[in-house]
């Protein structure tokens, strides 16, 4: 797996959210279509841990929590930006998605979660925020923000 591979493994992906509402009748199907038994989540799920084990993801380290952006919104991934972030039992920094923010979670530990969420997909709408909690145990997230827009607050 390298980084051209890992965004041609994402645009699969973003090339079927293009245009949809970010809301939870795209959660709902984004856990149908590709659902923690699924080859794309595993192969997303593997990708991720390569890509943290060989550096060329989560690079950054600030707060206990590993992270990094490995694509601006790009044409490639259908105006997504793609971050990956390494959390264990620990809640980030609070921001907000003003287009929305969609998340897969790959628990490392078995039952860990993502803000009360288990393996799978999540999906944030328009102008929502959040502190992201990882809470038993330790988890990679995967992060696609609409045009990269996020916005951390002191809240």
């Amino acid at each position: 797996m390298s980084p051209h591979e890992f965004q041609r493994l994402i645009a699969g992906v973003t090339g079927r959210l293009a245009g949809r509402p970010l809301d939870g009748r795209l959660a709902a199907w984004l856990n149908d279509a590709y659902p923690v038994d699924g080859a794309t989540y595993r192969d997303l799920a593997n990708a991720c841990r390569t890509g943290v084990a060989e550096g060329w993801l989560c690079n950054r380290e600030g707060g206990g929590i590993r992270y990094g952006r490995i694509f601006k919104p790009l044409p490639e991934t259908h105006g997504f930006s793609v971050d990956v972030v390494e959390m264990r039992d620990i809640a980030g920094p609070h921001h907000v998605h003003p287009h929305g923010e969609i998340d897969l979670i790959m628990p490392l530990t078995e039952g860990a979660t993502f803000d009360g969420h288990p393996a799978g997909w999540c999906v944030y709408g328009p102008g929502s925020a959040h502190r992201p909690t990882v809470a038993n145990g330790e988890a990679l997230v995967l992060y696609l923000l609409p045009q990269g827009a996020i916005e951390f607050t002191a809240a």
